[in-house]
């Protein structure tokens, strides 16, 4: 794709459905609106947008095309093993001190896509039984994504993958596909619709959970997400990102390094 087509694209989407693709990879964004134009069939992106001014559905197919949906539960389960085992259960410590001040432990699960990450912390934090009480959140910019979410799947196969026969038993409406997580779990969850780049952040989280994301975003959007995080966490609290999503220089965006994927909110922004 030429670069004087991707701005135009650029500049209509914006336009049409408020989506800001300047902050993802060029390249990496072409090669995704490519293969959507050969799905689609249409002659030319002119033919295409022309179509989506008048089709609300397909507009709406547009929109959650363009965010990005990889999932599954418990993905990377190394890293969800160690925030279980050692993370978690420090925050849980910090929530029953009550020289601390907080009553509940306040989670975000961060472009949550369909569910399978807050629906993982969820199993996560009922495992634990902390005694204490808690909260999850879960924003995604695609609608779609988030019904699915709220409705508790259909999830596939291979999203359920890592899931044990214990968990299926207690967290599931049945152990073959497709698989929906019980209600009274879903309704444990908050989901809500949030562009992580323009939206305002709530604060005082003592964990964000922002996995696979950021990925898919410029060096300069990366260390606007980072500030933003920051200052979302209260003292202490603690950021889990991918495997492959390395921090350079933490301590410029007031965060140390807690090991691969944990970074813990410290001093203010240096940078």
């Amino acid at each position: 794709m030429e670069q004087d087509v991707y701005l135009q694209i650029r500049s209509t989407v914006k336009k049409l459905l408020d989506i800001d693709l300047s902050g993802y990879k060029d390249e990496q964004m072409k090669r995704r609106l490519d293969s959507w134009i050969i799905r689609m069939g249409d002659a030319s992106w002119d033919d295409y947008f022309a179509r989506l001014k008048t089709q609300e559905k397909e507009l709406s197919r547009f929109r959650d095309y363009l965010t990005i949906n990889v999932t599954e539960f418990f993905r990377d389960n190394e890293r969800w093993n160690s925030l279980k085992t050692h993370v978690l259960p420090t925050l849980i410590d910090y929530i029953k001190n009550p020289k601390n001040g907080k009553k509940s432990l306040k989670i975000w699960s961060a472009g949550c896509s369909i569910g399978a990450e807050p629906f993982t912390l969820l199993m996560i934090m009922e495992e634990l039984n902390p005694g204490i009480p808690y909260s999850i959140i879960g924003t995604d910019l695609d609608r779609g994504a988030l019904d699915k979410a709220r409705a508790g799947g259909p999830f596939r196969q291979d999203e359920v993958k890592n899931i044990n026969e214990k968990q299926m038993a207690r967290y599931f409406r049945s152990d073959f596909p497709p698989y929906f997580v019980k209600e009274e779990h879903t309704r444990k969850i908050e989901f809500k619709e949030k562009n992580l780049i323009t939206d305002s952040y709530d604060n005082d989280f003592d964990l964000i959970v922002c996995r696979n994301v950021i990925i898919y975003f410029t060096t300069e959007v990366k260390s606007l997400l980072n500030i933003k995080f920051q200052k979302a966490l209260r003292p202490g609290g603690i950021l889990f990102l991918g495997g492959t999503e390395i921090i350079p220089r933490p301590n410029e965006f007031g965060l140390k390094n807690m090991g691969i994927s944990f970074y813990q909110k410290t001093d203010e922004i240096r940078k």
